[in-house]
């Protein structure tokens, strides 16, 4: 089963069963089948389907004045954040609730390639192309970290047309395996037309790069100087032949 939207504010639930197709309500009466149309913003824990307790958050803060607050799970909706009337409509027999806890790897298994789950299904491969597989469809951005929000922004480009796209330590916070991936993608853009620049000390993308300006020592708030312009090879080159810091330790790491 699935959910899809249309561009008029509402969302129609279906079911999918052997046989003929049936599009039945959330309580499933058996006698019951026609469209339900039923507005999307009751699917937001940030809109008309929030929990009235905690508007949405899933747990409520108590302000101890001059101590660090505390917070407590909802009582109302159990941390769920949303309505019970809402929580009553099931795809598959889960709510939104239970969707959004659910992973980007775990929900493109659930979300399949239907022609209504087509449009979740592509937005989910997107983000599982940047390295995001990991994240919950729910979770709130102020707990990524810099370099998750990058390539959450990023996914949202793949497809696009920008022609330059700029990228400030997109590997903040990931694992050298995801790294990986993340190089696999940015070659993927600049071979769809993209232009990347990139402000990265990890090696792993330095060595990647087409074109590489080094600021040398003394970067950042001292402003730095152009060391070196070149290709990752060229870099590796001058070092041996010059103090150059970054050559060196690219060098150790691509032999």
């Amino acid at each position: 089963g699935s959910w899809f939207g249309s561009d008029d504010g509402f969302a129609t639930l279906i079911l999918y069963r052997p046989g003929p197709l049936h599009v039945v309500t959330h309580r499933s009466c058996p006698t019951v089948s026609y469209a339900l149309r039923i507005a999307k913003s009751l699917f937001s824990p940030n809109s008309d389907g929030a929990c009235p307790t905690c508007h949405g958050q899933g747990v409520v803060y108590t302000d101890l004045a001059m101590m660090t607050g505390v917070s407590a799970p909802c009582e109302d909706c159990a941390g769920r954040r949303f309505r019970p009337e809402v929580l009553e409509y099931r795809v598959a027999g889960r709510d939104i609730s239970e969707v959004l806890d659910m992973t980007v790897a775990e929900a493109s298994t659930y979300f399949t390639q239907d022609a209504p789950s087509k449009p979740v299904a592509a937005a989910l491969s997107l983000l599982r192309q940047v390295g995001l597989d990991y994240l919950r469809l729910g979770q709130p951005l102020t707990t990524l970290s810099g370099g998750e929000r990058q390539r959450l922004k990023l996914a949202s480009r793949i497809d696009g047309d920008a022609p330059v796209i700029v990228l400030d330590e997109p590997t903040t916070g990931l694992h050298l395996a995801d790294t990986a991936t993340l190089v696999e993608m940015m070659q993927n853009l600049v071979d769809a037309g993209h232009t990347l620049v990139v402000i990265e000390h990890n090696l792993a993308v330095i060595a990647a790069a087409d074109h590489i300006i080094d600021i040398g020592p003394g970067a950042g708030h001292d402003g730095g100087q152009v060391v070196f312009e070149g290709s990752p090879a060229e870099l590796v080159s001058a070092s041996a032949q010059s103090a150059n810091l970054t050559g060196r330790y690219l060098a150790a790491a691509v032999h």
